[in-house]
């Protein structure tokens, strides 16, 4: 059975594309709302989540957050492809400020993974918006997962690593 997420209350929660803008427990400047430090968000459900939900081929979207999930889950996948050749911590943020500098593409535009799940943008604001906050929800997963995905002494965590091979959704990552 697939995990959810659960944030399935969704008042007074922004929307772009059909998407929750949920908060985060982040720093980095973005549209996401500030959450508390010692909630749980949404990356910290698609990190726990991701090693069980990856193995799923169908995802049965029960709230719009399950979306965000979904995008997240994905997000993990390509950032463990993009680790699995580095050996080293610093090789290991070196390729995910790389993928951090890579246009984000949204719905509508060539490249979105997830072309069906999300509404298409009614406004070129709608669109800045949702691009925005994917990028801040992507730099935010890429740092805890960098934590994750290497052991305090700089190595790789083969038990996260060896994800990478797995395509969720029957997608291939580039």
């Amino acid at each position: 059975m697939v995990y959810h997420s659960s944030f399935v209350d969704e008042e007074g929660i922004t929307k772009a594309c059909g998407c929750p803008l949920l908060p985060l427990k982040s720093h980095i400047k973005g549209p996401a709302p500030v959450s508390d430090q010692d909630r749980t968000d949404v990356v910290d459900e698609a990190i726990t989540f991701f090693r069980a939900n990856v193995f799923f081929r169908n995802f049965d979207i029960q709230s719009s957050a399950d979306i965000l999930l979904i995008y997240l889950t994905f997000y993990i996948n390509v950032a463990l492809k993009r680790l699995e050749g580095c050996r080293t911590l610093a090789e290991g943020t070196k390729a995910i400020i790389n993928l951090g500098l890579e246009k984000v593409p949204v719905p509508g535009e060539p490249g979105f993974p997830f072309a069906g799940l999300f509404a298409l943008p009614g406004s070129q604001q709608e669109a800045n918006l949702f691009r925005d906050y994917l990028k801040q929800i992507r730099e935010e997963t890429s740092g805890r997962l960098l934590s994750v995905a290497y052991r305090p002494n700089g190595t790789p965590n083969k038990w996260w690593l060896a994800f990478a091979k797995r395509k969720f959704m029957n997608i291939i990552v580039p």
